[in-house]
C-alpha cells in the first residue's frame, strides 16, 4: 500500500489476490468460485427441505429430489446469464459498445443482481411449466438459500477491491487499493451482512419456526421485498458506478432504481399471499 493510503486509511484493506488459484493456464478467481459456492450450498439447503414434507402445503413437497437437481443447471444459466446482461444493460452498455470483448469478463466484476434476478425467475417459470411444478412454491424454494448466493456474491466483491462505499471518517472505514486515498465504507460486507446473512436466517425462521413454505408466495415476498429495503439502505453508502454517477441530487443511485420497482413488488406478493388460502396441490399455477 502507498504511503498516501496508509496515511489516510483507518483500517488496513486486506490485500487478497482475485486469484484464488491456478491450474496451468487457467486462474480460477473468487468470483467464479464465490457463484459456485453459493450455488452449492443453496442446493443443498433446498434439498434438505424438500425432503421435510411436513413444511409443504397438504404435507407434501412440491418437487422431486430429482427435479430440484436438474433445475440446477437451468438456475445456474440463468443466474449467470441474466446477472451478465443485466449489467451490460443497466451499468456499462457505451464501454460495450466501445469493446465488445468485456461481455466475456465476469472475473473481473460487472455482474447484476437485478439482471441474475430476472434470469433465474425466467429459468424458474420454463422449469415449472415444463414438469408441471407449483410456480410460488418453487419461487419460495429458491428464495429461501438466495441470500447465500448474494453473501459469497459481495464478499468477492470486497476481495475484488470493487463497488466500495463513498468517503468516510468511521473507525472501519478502509482505503480500496482502486478507490484513491480517502477511507471508504466496506460497503460491499453491508451488502453481504444485510442482503445475505440477515436475510437468510429470517427466512429460514419464517420456514422453519413459523411454517412459511405452507402459504405459498409468503417466503418470496419476504426475500424480494427484504432485498431491495437492504439494497436501498446500502445505497447511501456506496459509491456509484463512476460511468453512471448519481441520477439525482448526490443521492439517487441505479441500484435505488431498479430495487424501488422490487419492493412494490414483494409487497404485492406479501399482501396477495396473507389473502389467499394455502394451496393443497402441488400443480404449476
Amino acid at each position: 500500500m502507498s504511503p498516501v493510503l496508509e496515511l489516510f486509511s483507518v483500517v488496513t484493506f486486506p490485500a487478497i489476490d482475485p486469484v484464488a488459484f491456478s491450474l496451468g493456464p487457467l486462474a480460477v478467481h473468487w468470483y467464479g468460485l464465490a457463484y459456485v459456492a453459493g450455488i452449492l450450498l443453496g442446493w443443498m439447503i433446498a434439498r434438505n427441505l424438500v425432503r421435510k414434507p411436513e413444511l409443504w402445503p397438504g404435507g407434501q413437497a412440491p418437487m422431486t429430489i430429482q427435479h430440484l437437481d436438474d433445475f440446477i443447471l437451468w438456475v445456474s444459466i440463468g443466474i449467470v446469464a441474466g446477472g451478465r446482461i443485466g449489467y451490460i444493460l443497466f451499468y456499462d452498455f457505451a464501454a460495450i459498445l466501445d469493446n465488445p470483448l468485456r461481455i466475456f469478463e465476469i472475473w473481473n466484476g460487472g455482474m447484476s443482481f437485478h439482471g441474475g434476478f430476472i434470469g433465474a425467475t425466467l429459468a424458474m417459470v420454463y422449469f415449472c411449466r415444463k414438469h408441471e411444478i407449483r410456480l410460488w412454491s418453487m419461487f419460495d424454494l429458491v428464495a429461501c438459500v438466495a441470500p447465500l448466493g448474494i453473501f459469497f456474491g459481495r464478499i468477492a466483491n470486497f476481495i475484488n477491491g470493487e463497488l466500495w462505499g463513498r468517503p468516510t471518517d468511521v473507525p472501519w472505514a478502509m482505503a480500496f487499493p482502486t478507490g484513491g486515498p480517502f477511507p471508504r465504507h466496506p460497503s460491499q460486507l453491508y451488502e453481504a451482512v444485510l442482503e445475505g446473512l440477515v436475510l437468510f436466517l429470517l427466512l429460514q425462521l419464517i420456514v422453519r419456526a413459523f411454517g412459511g413454505l405452507k402459504r405459498p408466495g409468503l417466503v418470496t415476498g419476504t426475500f424480494v421485498a427484504g432485498y431491495a429495503l437492504s439494497r436501498i439502505f446500502v445505497e447511501f453508502f456506496r459509491e456509484p458506478d463512476v460511468q453512471i454517477g448519481y441520477l439525482l441530487g448526490g443521492w439517487l443511485t441505479m441500484g435505488m432504481v431498479l430495487s424501488l420497482p422490487m419492493l412494490a413488488v414483494g409487497v404485492w406478493i406479501l399482501t396477495w399471499a396473507r389473502s389467499s388460502r394455502p394451496a393443497q396441490t402441488n400443480r404449476a399455477d
